[in-house]
């Protein structure tokens, strides 16, 4: 993982409508913008920023690439990845949704052949609260600090944080893996990174309905996670037998070992009580389950 100030960033679909509104923001943010690629604007510069028509164009002329940035449409995400990945960029963060299903697939049998590390797609990227920002994360809800925070959801990752920051807890991270029904990297895949981050003293886990995600989160955290882990699921409330959440994920649970309940709430919840891992019922209550895993004193 390379996530830091100085790490050279690409936007590819620079010309797409978030793409030229959150680029800007990015680079005040502080993020190292070197390039941006959208075909037919070869040539051109945005925000002082040189935009190219291919990526191994942009290479050739800026030099080496950490991470790409992209915002394309969804019929032309695949390209754009592969693109990357053949230039030799082994981050890719997708901030678009709704990427057909089988061009993930073929994307990520690229990625893992690859050991190109994909955030997303429909994710609101990655944040380094003070350092730098590769996606559309609300940078004003975000302090430096120690919280890790990982999460499936988008706007609800932005409200959590923002209750850490009121309660001057800071984050070290802060990650969406996306919510589209298949994904780059996962729950275990940034638990683990987190662990091994020294700047990461507690990991903040943010899970909703639907899938199994966050139950097989809860049996790896058991296994594998030395840090202190603080869990919260969304959902609690949504009616029975409905398939809701991103991407309609409640799955068959006949196929699946962890019961017949996989997919909602009361099936997450229970699997990170097993795992002796604290639940919020609120994301108010993460500040305060924070500080008593951290061992700080509780603000009244």
């Amino acid at each position: 993982m390379n996530f830091k100030p100085d790490s050279r960033v690409l936007v590819q679909g620079m010309a797409e409508p978030l793409g030229s509104i959150y680029t800007p923001f990015m680079k005040a943010y502080g993020t190292n913008v070197v390039a941006g690629v959208s075909p037919g604007y070869g040539g051109q510069t945005f925000h002082g920023i040189p935009v190219f028509d291919l990526v191994e164009t942009a290479i050739s002329v800026v030099g080496t690439i950490d991470t790409s940035v992209i915002f394309v449409s969804p019929y032309e995400a695949l390209d754009a990845a592969l693109e990357a990945i053949a230039a030799g960029i082994r981050q890719i963060v997708l901030i678009t949704d709704g990427i057909p299903p089988l061009d993930m697939v073929s994307l990520l049998r690229r990625a893992e052949v690859t050991e190109t590390l994909i955030v997303g797609p429909n994710s609101p990227g990655i944040i380094v609260p003070g350092q730098m920002l590769l996606g559309i994360h609300p940078a004003e809800f975000y302090t430096p600090g120690s919280v890790g925070l990982i999460s499936r959801s988008g706007t609800l990752t932005y409200e959590i944080a923002l209750e850490l920051t009121q309660a001057g807890l800071g984050q070290s991270i802060g990650v969406s893996i996306g919510g589209d029904v298949i994904v780059g990297s996962s729950f275990p895949q940034w638990l683990q990174i987190l662990d091994e981050d020294e700047n990461t003293e507690v990991i903040v886990l943010v899970g909703e309905i639907g899938g199994d995600s966050e139950e097989s989160a809860a049996h790896y955290i058991a296994e594998a996670i030395d840090k202190p882990v603080i869990a919260y699921i969304a959902g609690r409330t949504a009616p029975k037998g409905r398939r809701v959440g991103h991407a309609g994920a409640i799955i068959d649970s006949q196929i699946s070992e962890f019961g017949t309940e996989i997919g909602t709430a009361d099936s997450k919840i229970k699997a990170f009580e097993r795992a002796k891992i604290p639940v919020a019922r609120r994301p108010s209550q993460i500040p305060d389950l924070v500080r008593k895993a951290l061992k700080m004193p509780m603000k009244r």
